[in-house]
């Protein structure tokens, strides 16, 4: 029996947006139209329709595109947090960036978004012990989305990449929900040290464009780090920080900065 869309919509709200603005696209672009029935308006939730989009995307002649849904559909049905974790970060993209106007557009275009979900998959693998195939992954994120994230690395919920191109985040860095980051951002080492040796990016952190946070340090909640700064002291929660290297300017800074996305340093710092 057919589900209506009232029903969907309450049970799932962003999933009954996404093909509403779906459909409306086919309708506007007739030539797009096979391309959005197969990546979104075919399938019966979301889940189905991101495994199907993102395993197009980094299935290749090592792992066919088949085979990299079926993985990706075992993790998606295994842990529902991740569904959960894709809905806020599509939110996120949605509400934050200026040039997305729907949900269907970060879904079917935006490689931040993209490499975001997939590295979410390569994560619950490496939880599973499975971690010659998430590294697998983490190459094709790097390869197909200039994005490198370790799927051992912690990352939250509702968390915004914009544009993506350059973004490094290591093996033991932590990024809380909430977070918005920019192209070129770097959650990195210092050297060669091992164990714990990368960031803790508070709630709530803008990292603008170009920022690089390097060492076991903390960028406490609600703060920013300033476009093309260098970060390698602790910077205080809703503080803002600047420079290379980086220097702690203001205290408080913007109350929530990742959904502001106000990355402008008042004249007197």
């Amino acid at each position: 029996m057919a589900v209506s869309l009232e029903k969907i919509a309450s049970v799932d709200p962003i999933w009954s947006a996404l093909r509403k603005e779906a459909e409306e696209l086919a309708t506007r672009e007739p030539a797009l139209a096979s391309f959005i029935h197969a990546t979104i308006l075919k399938h019966d939730r979301l889940e189905s329709a991101l495994s199907y989009h993102l395993a197009k995307k980094v299935g290749n002649e090592d792992i066919s595109p088949m085979l990299a849904r079926e993985i990706f559909d075992e993790a998606l049905n295994a842990d529902p947090e991740i569904g959960a974790a894709v809905r806020a970060d599509l939110s996120a993209v949605f509400e934050r960036d200026p040039a997305c106007h729907s949900y269907a557009e970060a879904f079917l275009y935006y490689k931040g978004f993209h490499a975001l979900e997939c590295y979410r998959i390569g994560h619950w693998l490496w939880t599973q012990k499975r971690e010659g195939m998430s590294l697998f992954f983490q190459s094709r994120i790097s390869e197909r989305f200039d994005v490198d994230i370790h799927p051992a690395a912690k990352l939250g919920r509702g968390i915004m990449i914009d544009h993506a191109t350059g973004v490094v985040i290591g093996e033991t860095a932590v990024v809380g929900d909430d977070v918005s980051m920019l192209h070129g951002v770097t959650l990195g080492g210092t050297g060669k040290e091992t164990g714990d040796r990368h960031p803790k990016i508070g709630r709530g952190v803008l990292l603008s464009m170009g920022a690089k946070v390097l060492g076991n340090i903390t960028v406490g909640e609600y703060s920013r780090i300033g476009a093309g700064s260098v970060v390698l002291k602790t910077v205080p929660p809703r503080c803002t920080a600047v420079g290379v290297p980086a220097k702690v300017v203001s205290c408080p800074g913007c109350e929530r900065p990742s959904q502001d996305m106000d990355q402008f340093i008042d004249d007197e710092v």
